[in-house]
């Protein structure tokens, strides 16, 4: 025996496509410190009073029928969806956390040489699933870190399939009005999708923003996204949806997996939906805390954005820094996000906790504003 056809093999490996292999791969906030055995991990705008008694009690029960296939359509998830929102059944695109449905709009949509546009500190996993469709990613700037139609427009040209924006935004907290998100579209050519994230939607206060489903509802070319993982606490059971154009739910059908939403995924979110005790106390700790925690850090002399997410920005002279105090917060067992991988080096990105975790956070950089 030789191992010379092994070795040749081994020589002749698969390589994949062009372009693949040099996206940066998205790194989740990080859960542990060592030597930390309970860190409170405010890193990844997790709901942190957890999911609500009434989906951990559905996704219990579920458990017994997890050796069978789910339903394909989600249908029992699709009508609760549909009844919650107002929205028609038949247009909902249903995935794997929201993400999966930014992924398949970009697989059918984006041939090789077509492009994006986001915001230039738009969600990564836009441009993560366009890069491997070998679409370019065109980056609008924000120099007050937020994405503006006349900005998002400068960069659309023919190539361009699809516009992302964020309202609320991740990381930066920012948001778009109903009249800038209809400046936006009425801007763009009609074979070019505009896709409005709107993850963090549940936690807005602010009276001049609203959702767009009604302006998507009897357009031909937006697609409106929701995610389970922030309001209804279930971040681990990825399910996400987006409201679409019938034909455009219709292509996405043709080329999603097969059953792509768990039986536990599928009963948790029913449940979520219908457990609006748990909905408002999770707005009512966002609302209690983001202004608390917002002039508490403002008040040591950091720069706070303002936000409209479950989370805050906080900005520090430079990245040295933003890094000397994620490192004096993890020393306190405390895990935030640095968002370097955003392009904001000298920003830490801190979701909003529980009571004690909140003041945690503070009570860390108050020592360290005054080190």
């Amino acid at each position: 025996m030789t191992d010379a056809p092994h070795s040749a093999s081994a020589a002749a490996a698969p390589v994949a496509k062009p372009g693949i292999m040099a996206i940066a791969p998205y790194v989740g906030g990080k859960s542990k410190i060592e030597g930390v055995a309970e860190p409170m991990k405010l890193s990844s705008n997790e709901n942190m009073l957890g999911a609500g008694e009434k989906a951990r009690a559905a996704y219990e029960a579920a458990i017994r029928n997890i050796h069978i296939y789910p339903d394909g359509r989600a249908s029992k998830l699709r009508a609760a969806v549909a009844e919650h929102h107002g929205l028609e059944s038949e247009r909902l695109i249903f995935g794997n956390g929201s993400d999966e449905v930014f992924a398949l709009l970009n697989q059918a949509y984006l041939t090789p040489g077509d492009n994006i546009v986001s915001g230039q500190y738009g969600f990564l996993a836009y441009r993560i699933s366009a890069l491997a469709n070998q679409a370019e990613v065109k980056s609008a700037p924000e120099p007050d870190f937020k994405a503006t139609p006349e900005a998002l427009l400068a960069q659309v040209d023919d190539r361009t399939r699809i516009v992302y924006v964020s309202s609320p935004s991740n990381p930066t907290g920012s948001y778009n009005t109903p009249e800038e998100i209809r400046q936006l579209h009425e801007g763009l050519p009609p074979h070019v999708l505009l896709v409005v994230d709107e993850a963090y939607a549940e936690y807005v206060t602010e009276p001049d923003w609203e959702t767009s489903f009604g302006l998507a509802r009897d357009s031909a070319n937006i697609v409106v996204t929701r995610t389970f993982s922030k309001i209804h606490g279930r971040g681990g059971l990825r399910i996400g949806f987006g409201s679409a154009p019938l034909p455009v739910a219709e292509a996405i059908d043709r080329i999603r997996l097969p059953f792509n939403v768990s039986v536990p995924g599928i009963e948790a979110a029913v449940a979520a939906l219908g457990d609006a005790a748990h909905q408002k106390a999770s707005r009512e700790l966002i609302q209690t805390w983001r202004p608390r925690l917002t002039q508490a850090l403002r008040g040591f002399g950091f720069d706070v954005l303002p936000s409209a997410g479950n989370f805050v920005l906080v900005r520090f002279t430079d990245a040295g820094r933003a890094g000397a105090a994620n490192d004096y917060l993890n020393s306190r067992g405390v895990i935030v996000r640095p968002v370097g991988g955003y392009g904001l080096p000298d920003c830490l990105r801190i979701t909003i906790g529980t009571e004690d975790q909140n003041r945690a956070v503070i009570d860390a950089l108050s020592e360290f504003a005054a080190a």
